[in-house]
């Protein structure tokens, strides 16, 4: 793993593009600005929003302190012989954590779902060595909320006293905070309230379940530290202006596109926690950046990138990427929010806001609202074990089967725009989903995203009612074989995964943007017969309503 953060423009024709961006960020003093915690940077309508979201510029200092009393926590946990974290966190709450320990390759339970056979497989763990970080922002967050009660019951049917087991990690003043020291439960940590979700890495949510868990949180202090130096700098050579204005650039070109593979960066995950930073903080007023997570290393990542995508290598420098990103996790973790951040002036946004997130929440609330999340819907179709949703009338009569169905579907998708595919299943038990992204996208031409839901709610859903209008929506649900009661709520796991699932599809359709349900009645027939049906695509037959 690289030692010193740095970026580099390999796209000669991007460097010249990107030079005068670069000189404007600097002529104005944006890093330092930034740095320096000016709200002023992003107008006058970001102002407000700004002036309580930019401590995080300075969290490799004032995070110090929780060093000292998460490896004091971590030292009791162990003297009672409690070393299994299970983390229950959305979007920052889990994606950094998530990140931190996969790289340090310590373990980490992460749950960041509603699926309820992924929560039960947490549940069968050893629950007599299981502590439970509860982590969220609001404290209000349903998914979290849900874990920590299916868990306290857990903990009480095996006679284990919940509050013993029970971490909390928090905005001062929550609702989460006053429960959790009414309850007493085991520690309530409360992060820096001026920090938004998506720029959390270093603040307790970050630390405190890495920490917990093994990870060297003081040394991903010190690799933020030592590129703040750098990253402060007005100049044009400064990383996170250069990566900046490369987007900037980019996106100007209408590559707004940007596709992340790896190049040996020694980091695991980055691009899933980028992901969420870059496209929920600039997808709005119908513009953005979009990234595309790919597979594997760069071979296989830049394959199907085409002429509206930005193609960035996480690690050393490489021929085939345009922007090369490559320092240890601390720095980039630093490096990605002064980019994004500057990016966002760059592209006239305001990259604190995230206006679009509440819509699909408030439905799903609506549906939860009717028995058992709403009507059961009845299918344009049904093909051996998937039953086919559209919405809109783009579906014509007669359809008949899955291959038929996604045609299309595929169909509507405008040849600059991108394919999103959202799978509400169990991350690991149907990780084979994941192989739909490459699939799509070598078949159909089209820029392709694959998000786990409700996950990615908490990340690129912003940028899919936001960002550009350019989007098709692949949704993926399945039957569970077993449900789960949230104790204390009048629905399920398995209701609630429904109706975010259909909550958002409904927000998704009111913008006018396609989408498409296959709910899968056998979850392991169903992907394998879904898969089939996807390599029946051609690029030709996926293309035909481009003109």
């Amino acid at each position: 793993m690289a030692t010193e953060t740095s970026v580099e423009i390999s796209d000669s024709a991007l460097a010249d593009e990107a030079r005068p961006l670069a000189e404007r960020l600097a002529g104005d003093k944006a890093a330092s600005r930034l740095a320096a915690q000016d709200p002023t940077l992003w107008g006058p309508d970001a102002e407000s929003e700004a002036s309580i979201r930019l401590s995080w510029t300075t969290l490799h200092e004032s995070s110090r302190p929780l060093l000292a009393e998460i490896d004091a926590l971590r030292a009791e946990l162990h003297s009672e012989g409690l070393d299994r974290i299970v983390l229950a966190g959305m979007g920052g709450s889990s994606l950094a954590p998530e990140v931190i320990t996969a790289t340090a390759g310590v373990p980490l339970v992460v749950l960041d779902t509603t699926d309820p056979g992924q929560v039960a497989d947490a549940l069968a763990g050893d629950l007599d060595r299981t502590v439970l970080v509860v982590s969220s922002k609001s404290g209000t967050t349903v998914e979290t909320d849900s874990h920590r009660r299916v868990f306290e019951r857990a903990f009480s049917e095996n006679g284990i006293d919940p509050v013993t087991r029970i971490i909390v990690v928090t905005d001062p003043g929550s609702p989460m905070q006053k429960a959790a020291e009414e309850a007493g439960y085991r520690k309530v940590f409360t992060a820096d309230p001026n920090v938004g979700g998506r720029y959390s890495a270093l603040t307790a949510f970050g630390l405190v379940p890495a920490g917990l868990a093994g990870a060297d949180i003081a040394t991903l202090l010190d690799d933020a530290a030592a590129a703040f130096g750098s990253l402060r700098e007005d100049s044009e050579n400064n990383p996170a202006v250069r990566l900046a204005a490369a987007l900037g650039a980019a996106h100007a070109r209408s590559a707004e596109k940007v596709v992340f593979a790896d190049t040996g960066s020694g980091v695991k995950g980055l691009p899933d926690w980028a992901e969420q930073l870059i496209a929920e903080s600039t997808g709005k007023n119908g513009t953005g950046l979009l990234p595309v997570v790919t597979e594997g290393a760069r071979a296989a990542g830049f394959a199907d990138a085409g002429d509206d995508a930005t193609t960035v290598a996480i690690g050393p420098a490489d021929e085939a990427a345009r922007i090369s990103v490559d320092g240890p996790l601390g720095g980039q973790f630093l490096l990605w929010e002064f980019a994004t951040a500057l990016a966002g002036r760059l592209l006239g946004i305001d990259p604190f806001d995230q206006p679009d997130v509440e819509a699909a929440k408030k439905a799903a609330r609506a549906l939860l609202d009717g028995a058992g999340g709403g009507p059961a819907a009845t299918p344009a179709t049904v093909d051996g074990s998937i039953e086919v949703h559209p919405s809109g009338d783009w579906l014509s009569a007669g359809v008949g089967t899955v291959a038929e169905a996604l045609r299309a579907f595929l169909a509507t998708a405008p040849g600059s725009g991108y394919l999103s595919v959202q799978a509400y299943l169990d991350r690991l038990d149907d990780a084979s989903a994941a192989v739909l992204r490459p699939e799509l996208a070598r078949r159909t031409g089209l820029q392709t995203t694959f998000g786990w839901g409700p996950r990615f709610l908490h990340s690129t859903g912003q940028y899919h009612k936001g960002g550009h209008q350019n989007g098709v929506f692949l949704q993926i649900t399945g039957t569970a074989e077993e449900d789960l009661e949230v104790p204390g709520r009048p629905y399920t796991l398995g209701e609630l995964q429904r109706a975010q699932a259909l909550g958002d599809g409904q927000v998704l359709a009111e913008h006018n943007r396609p989408v498409l349900r296959l709910h899968l009645n056998d979850r392991a027939a169903g992907l394998v017969e879904l898969v089939k049906a996807v390599q029946g695509l051609h690029q030709d037959q996926a293309q035909e309503g481009e003109a």
